[in-house]
């Protein structure tokens, strides 16, 4: 089955292109990864995540304005014996246009996603879930940046229930003055099946910040402070209110010729946010990452980082290590008007 949806993914490409296409794109991107999670002191989930991606895709930009992509990604974990765990279809549509980028299908989530705080939006996703399968809309210019998306996650059949998000995020940036924000909202619903005493719920999580970026006006190539709040929102609809926990955030981020630390710290109330990181579910809580980016090559990015969780009166620590090796192509296809 899979070696028959790979081939239609060629043919359609293949007619396309004959057809319509004036430039064709190529896009390559393999991403090892370990992270090895050591949490048993706090009572936190215990993990390896050990294993690699293949995600190539191929597309066809009609005009400067529109494109179409169409690929897979793979994953195959280390120690496992099927050839790959599971393979998700890449196939979007995209639309940029001065300032505005618009994206419809299945399309990757880092190149969108990855600057969501931790306590909203898990990085666990970036291993699990690679991609987002929906819409996005991005307007973004010198100063401002704002993102809206939605991103289905179990569609409903009899026995599964109906899953999707929908979240937003924005900056807006002066010389070193900052403000952003990030929320999200999971919609949880039953199966077509109704499961009795079953209601639907609504979980999402809201940051907002403030800070300074000193970018390359210190002696070190970078230099971020920020501080903020998180609130969370949480209901079972026919039962209760909304539940919405709050607390403070403070943030620390400096590097200097790729080593880079970074201070996280939490106080406040106790968080339930079903896509957000664990520890947040604490009263208290501080991270402290210590990173290393090293050079390696062109096109391909290295990052080693080292993470102390402190918590409940222990400290869990956590050493994840990463390779991206990304290459990227086009060929046109229109004709020469040389004779």
């Amino acid at each position: 089955m899979r070696i028959k949806i790979l081939l239609t993914i060629v043919l359609l490409t293949s007619a396309i292109t004959n057809i319509y296409a004036q430039e064709v794109e190529g896009n390559l991107n393999i991403h090892t990864f370990a992270d090895n999670r050591e949490y048993a002191r706090s009572n936190r989930f215990s993990q390896t995540i050990f294993g690699v991606r293949f995600s190539p895709e191929v597309g066809l930009l009609l005009d400067s304005t529109h494109r179409i992509r169409v690929g897979f990604n793979a994953l195959h974990e280390f120690g496992s014996s099927k050839f790959t765990d599971k393979i998700d279809p890449v196939v979007y549509y995209q639309y940029v246009k001065q300032n505005w980028n618009f994206n419809m299908g299945v399309f990757p989530r880092r190149e969108y996603l990855s600057d969501f705080p931790r306590a909203v939006l898990t990085d666990t996703l970036n291993y699990y879930r690679p991609n987002v399968e929906g819409m996005l809309l991005k307007f973004e210019n010198e100063n401002w940046k704002q993102l809206l998306f939605i991103d289905w996650t179990s569609r409903q059949t009899a026995t599964a229930r109906e899953n999707f998000i929908f979240g937003l995020s924005g900056r807006y940036k002066k010389d070193m003055f900052f403000i952003s924000h990030y929320a999200m909202m999971l919609h949880d619903a039953g199966p077509a099946i109704n499961i009795p005493g079953d209601h639907i719920r609504d979980n999402g999580a809201l940051v907002a910040k403030i800070g300074l970026d000193f970018g390359h006006k210190t002696f070190l190539d970078s230099l971020t402070f920020n501080t903020g709040g998180l609130m969370s929102f949480e209901r079972e609809r026919s039962v209760g209110g909304w539940r919405t926990p709050k607390g403070i955030l403070l943030e620390m981020f400096a590097e200097y010729h790729r080593f880079g630390i970074t201070n996280s710290f939490y106080k406040g109330e106790a968080h339930h946010i079903m896509y957000g990181d664990q520890f947040y579910t604490a009263k208290t809580y501080n991270r402290l990452d210590l990173s290393w980016r090293p050079k390696i090559y062109k096109g391909i990015e290295g990052q080693f980082t080292l993470s102390f969780h402190f918590l409940d009166g222990v400290v869990d620590s956590q050493q994840a290590f990463a390779i991206r090796y990304n290459i990227s192509g086009s060929k046109s296809l229109k004709k020469s008007n040389a004779n």
